[in-house]
């Protein structure tokens, strides 16, 4: 599917974010200073407000001019057209009049905002703000949001992300807009604050900040109970600060609320994080530690970010990419690395992986071959999420599968509950018929089209983004 060059980022731009006027501010006059005066700034995000050199400025004390000069704002640059405006103005409801009341404040609006070198354009049945070296603080906030993510140093991020927050005085419009017209404007613009803001957490989880993490998330996790992401994340905080007692009372409300909402059990991921903290699993405590350096039975194990064992199976330091292997890139590379994977990644249990280690003691050549097996599976399930069209490849996968599923047995997990696991019979086969099982299940979730490559060169990990709101694997494993 070309995952790695189908990832454009985690917040979708508003319609002003995708006009770029850094190139307008940039210029510098030869003969001297500009004789227009210098750009505005307006803030929609809140009340409405225009400055001029920090200064506000008065602009129009009639609501609906005020609201219409914030429409042509959101779509700096672009044109308008007279029925969109009155749609939006009237809410469908326009009185015979309207026409003739948007080209009244337009001139009242020229005429407040000349004085400014803002010019207001009349362009075939519409009208628009010329961009020049105005600014809008929604595009801020876009543009901002998105140089933190395609950033790779999460301290970096986490300051972006503060600046692009700190933009936010109120709902958009707060004084001039209802609850509607601001849906019917950007009715994403709160998802992409809230995204921010759990970005945001996760960059300070990166850099050991948890106690800020708690004093962020704490009121937004109460509000927003059904947000596995940012209850995720504020688990692991509360986890990393000793109080495991409150990261467990959160998984439960939130799988109170989802099943009293939505009828449906958290996530795997939220389950997941869940039986670790039950489990006190260290590596929850580890917010530094290189992709390479996570230790398990003494072996060096790709860290999970995936979503799904099967992309954490393709998934290496290096990566998939042109540049050379970095050292320690290869986590696949002896059998002992890949049994003991297969338990950290729950795909067997604990005895299973101690029978399989004493077996490949025994078996040393048969461990090999299977070895061999599992790195060209891996290559091949690689190929078949970043190309759709490579049937090859996908043939092989489905081979491993049907083999896989030959061996299967239904059995009790921790929870009560019930999985598909390769039985002991397989013997070292196991953890290559686990792989493939779970390489099946993927491949036959809807879950799979969502399956992106981070964008840091070095890396190209697989990772699920259900948002399509995300460029890189995790907040930590691309700072290496």
């Amino acid at each position: 599917m070309g995952a790695d060059r189908r990832v454009t980022g985690a917040i979708r731009p508003g319609r002003a974010g995708r006009l770029t006027t850094a190139s307008t501010r940039d210029k510098v006059n030869p003969s001297g200073p500009a004789e227009r005066p210098t750009g505005m700034e307006f803030h929609l995000l809140g009340p409405f407000e225009a400055r001029h050199d920090g200064r506000l400025v008065d602009i129009a004390s009639r609501r609906q001019e005020r609201c219409l000069l914030a429409l042509l704002l959101l779509d700096l640059g672009r044109l308008v057209t007279i029925d969109r405006l009155i749609g939006l103005l009237w809410n469908g409801s326009a009185p015979a009049s309207a026409r003739g009341a948007v080209y009244t404040y337009i001139g009242r609006l020229r005429a407040a905002l000349n004085p400014y070198g803002v010019r207001i354009t009349t362009r075939a049945d519409g009208y628009l703000v010329e961009a020049d070296d105005h600014r809008v603080d929604v595009a801020d906030f876009h543009r901002t949001v998105q140089q933190a993510l395609d950033s790779a140093d999460p301290a970096a991020r986490a300051a972006l992300l503060d600046g692009a927050l700190r933009l936010w005085r109120g709902p958009l419009l707060a004084d001039v807009a209802d609850e509607a017209l601001r849906h019917r404007l950007d009715g994403q613009l709160d998802e992409a604050r809230l995204v921010a803001v759990e970005a945001r957490a996760e960059a300070h989880l990166a850099i050991g900040k948890h106690s800020r993490v708690i004093k962020d998330l704490g009121g937004l996790a109460e509000r927003h109970p059904l947000r596995e992401r940012l209850v995720g994340i504020l688990m692991t905080a509360h986890y990393r600060a000793a109080r495991q007692a409150d990261a467990l009372l959160l998984y439960e409300a939130t799988r109170q609320a989802l099943a009293t909402e939505l009828g449906v059990d958290p996530g795997p991921d939220l389950q997941e994080l869940h039986r670790r903290i039950l489990r006190n699993d260290d590596r929850l405590d580890q917010p530094r530690r290189a992709v390479y350096e996570v230790r398990v039975r003494d072996e060096t194990l790709p860290w999970i970010v995936g979503g799904h064992p099967a992309l954490d199976f393709c998934n290496t330091f290096a990566g998939w990419g042109e540049t050379a292997p970095l050292p320690g890139a290869e986590w696949l590379r002896g059998y002992r690395t890949f049994a003991v994977w297969c338990g950290y990644t729950g795909l067997a249990d604990d005895p299973t992986v101690s029978r399989l280690l004493t077996l490949a003691d025994r078996d040393p050549a048969t461990a090999e071959k299977t070895l061999e097996q599992a790195r060209a599976l891996r290559a091949q399930l690689y190929a078949c999420l970043s190309g759709p069209a490579d049937h090859t490849a996908f043939d092989a996968v489905a081979r491993a599968a049907e083999a896989a599923a030959r061996t299967l047995e239904y059995t009790r997990d921790e929870s009560g509950g019930g999985r598909w696991r390769p039985g002991l019979e397989a013997g070292l086969r196991l953890p290559l018929h686990a792989a493939a099982w779970s390489a099946a299940e993927l491949l036959a979730d809807p879950r799979r089209m969502t399956v992106r490559s981070c964008a840091d060169s070095h890396c190209r990990w697989l990772f699920l983004d259900e948002t399509s709101m995300r460029r890189w694997c995790s907040m930590v494993t691309c700072t290496g």
